[in-house]
């Protein structure tokens, strides 16, 4: 299918309960809520047909909507909890649209508030890869550092004596000769409707990295927000000082 014929759907999750940072994706970082960043990604992005916030909280819902993001449904509380799934909640959302909007989407984008520091090229580049490449899922990676690489993971026993998690761990005492590994860094997911709603998957087989190469936060406690909304405050002055 031509990247021009897609009917896309962006999904901005936004669950009511946090346990690290209470009311966490209406926190700011650099003046806008998390939230807000999201949608901003979202408005950049012209061949995305329909954005919508899904929420179980009436507040995140119209901060949602004042930021340009359709509301048509309140999340069940059922899907708001602590053990509910990615898959679920967006498998809820995409179907949930479809009725909304009566139409059928052949892909969705995934963009959790709590990466407020990425850029529209980014997620751009990882439809783009999933698409022209022709496979039926992408997630944008990061590599782990050298540190938390398994060779260099350990493990206490009951004596407080340490092991090297991987048994080999002990021949790698140089970083040149670890292995590359890599993480979900959740700046973008993007996945076909065969891939959610049939297989009921978001990391498949046949899943495509787009690798992010410069640092990433993922907020999940107080220092990760106060550490985000620092980086942009400095990208905001930096660009304001800019000659025009």
């Amino acid at each position: 299918m031509a990247w021009g014929t897609l009917k896309v759907l962006a999904v901005v999750p936004a669950r009511g309960g946090s346990k690290g940072i209470p009311r966490k994706n209406l926190c700011q970082v650099g003046g806008r809520s998390l939230i807000a960043h999201a949608a901003a990604t979202v408005k950049a992005l012209p061949w995305i047909d329909h954005a919508i916030i899904s929420t179980d909280d009436a507040a995140m819902l119209e901060e949602g909507k004042q930021y340009g993001l359709d509301a048509p449904f309140l999340r069940p509380s059922n899907l708001a909890q602590d053990t509910t799934t990615a898959v679920d909640t967006w498998r809820h959302a995409w179907l949930a649209s479809e009725a909304v909007y009566n139409c059928q989407f052949d892909l969705s984008v995934w963009l959790q508030p709590t990466t407020p520091l990425r850029t529209p090229e980014e997620v751009e580049r990882t439809v783009q890869a999933l698409v022209e490449g022709h496979h039926q899922a992408a997630a944008t990676i990061s590599r782990v550092p050298g540190h938390f690489t398994p060779q260099k993971i350990l493990t206490v026993d009951d004596q407080h004596l340490i092991h090297y998690y991987l048994q080999d761990g002990a021949q790698h005492t140089g970083r040149q000769t670890i292995p590359a590994y890599y993480y979900r860094n959740g700046i973008c997911y993007a996945v076909t409707r065969a891939t959610l709603i049939d297989k009921g998957l978001i990391i498949e087989q046949d899943c495509v990295g787009v690798l992010i190469d410069r640092p990433i936060l993922n907020i999940d406690e107080p220092l990760e927000l106060a550490l985000a909304d620092l980086l942009a405050s400095q990208s905001s002055d930096q660009a304001s000082s800019r000659p025009g």
